[in-house]
């Protein structure tokens, strides 16, 4: 069993998909060919904004983010020690600082309340409100911007966030890398933050044949920034250079990929939740085993579907049984960010984010796509339940 299906995907649009290469290999424009804006135009308007700037990967989209912001040396960036490296690893490529907040246990994603006890902890100095990176610098840290990240597909508590964003004078960078198609009150993700960011890895909802990514505004003036920003800080044209920019480009053969994915991606999201449901109805009954909660108004892409173990033990128990039968699992993340080997100048202890901590010791995650089978699902299941 696969633990992600791209193959059965790949056979529904086969035609399509060999159409749109040919034609690529056809006009020869391989760097910012016409599939480039068909594509920022198609996914602008599923998602619901102005702009949609397509970039190499989703690592990509979340720097050119930050530069347009101007963020850099001196200032703080909050986001979740719960998430891949990249959230955090752009901040401090540009000298800023993370300041890390811990999660909301149902959702995994970052805590609006403790959220705001870490601005105040910033602002005031005081770590005994929140944990705060140890920096030995001559001024504070200035509060700049909020990360949230939409964890596992399922988009952050945006109102409340951006009601302490609004509180502090505070950017916000919606960080969708594994959210698009999801929803949050009838908002798509990517439009739920003035920046939104997502990525076009393969394992993604809505991925690509090799990396990508794209930013997502209604603001035109960040949109100008990115744009040059993508192209080496462009002007006018390629040799003048106004700003410090990067080579962010997406090919054009992975636009051309991704229009003919984008023709079956709402139908795939929509096949998510079926998956989904089946899941968290099978696994129901199961005493030792906490499946996703996804609160009212809010709709996951579901990049995973994530169980909580009652305890590390019993999740190494229980993924070396499936594993046993031929049936894959992963975990997202291990370790949290705070306790990785490149944040460890920050300075924060083990035990700073203890439901960050909790979660990582617990969480894994089952197969999960559109084209999973019921009778897969309740192998799956079997095998966890000892049925």
């Amino acid at each position: 069993m696969d633990f992600i299906d791209l193959a059965t995907q790949q056979k529904r649009i086969h035609k399509k998909l060999n159409s749109n290469i040919q034609k690529v290999l056809r006009h020869g424009q391989y760097i910012m060919g016409p599939e480039i804006a068909e594509l920022e135009r198609q996914l602008a308007s599923y998602v619901g904004v102005k702009h949609a700037l397509s970039c190499a990967s989703g690592t990509d989209a979340l720097l050119m983010a930050l530069l347009a912001l101007q963020i850099g040396p001196g200032d703080a960036v909050f986001t979740t020690p719960f998430t891949f490296v990249a959230t955090a690893e752009v901040v401090s490529l540009l000298g800023a600082t993370p300041v890390f907040v811990d999660i909301d246990p149902r959702t995994f994603n970052i805590d609006p309340l403790k959220l705001e006890q870490a601005i105040q902890a910033l602002k005031s100095g005081d770590a005994s409100l929140h944990p705060l990176p140890f920096c030995r610098r001559l001024s504070p840290l200035n509060p700049k911007c909020i990360i949230p990240v939409d964890l596992f597909g399922l988009p952050a508590d945006y109102d409340a966030i951006q009601a302490v964003a609004g509180k502090y004078g505070l950017a916000v960078v919606e960080d969708a890398a594994q959210s698009f198609g999801g929803e949050y009150k009838g908002r798509k993700a990517g439009s739920l933050a003035p920046l939104g960011c997502t990525s076009f890895f393969p394992a993604k909802p809505f991925g690509a044949y090799g990396d990508g990514g794209m930013c997502f505004t209604d603001d035109d003036t960040l949109d100008e920034a990115l744009r040059s920003i993508r192209v080496h800080g462009q002007g006018r044209d390629k040799y003048e250079n106004v700003r410090i920019g990067i080579n962010g480009r997406l090919d054009t053969l992975q636009a051309a990929i991704l229009l003919a994915k984008f023709e079956i991606f709402p139908e795939e999201v929509e096949l998510r939740q079926k998956v989904a449901a089946r899941y968290t109805q099978l696994l129901a009954g199961h005493p030792a085993l906490k499946t996703p909660a996804i609160p009212a108004g809010y709709k996951s892409a579901w990049a995973q579907y994530s169980v909580l173990a009652a305890d590390q033990a019993s999740r190494k128990a229980l993924m070396e049984t499936l594993g046993s039968k031929g049936l894959p699992t992963a975990i997202y993340y291990p370790k949290p960010l705070h306790r990785q080997s490149a944040f460890a100048g920050l300075g924060y202890q083990a035990e700073a984010f203890p439901v960050s901590e909790d979660c990582a010791s617990r969480i894994f995650s089952l197969p999960m796509h559109p084209y999973l089978q019921i009778q897969d699902q309740e192998c799956i299941v079997a095998g966890l339940t000892g049925h």
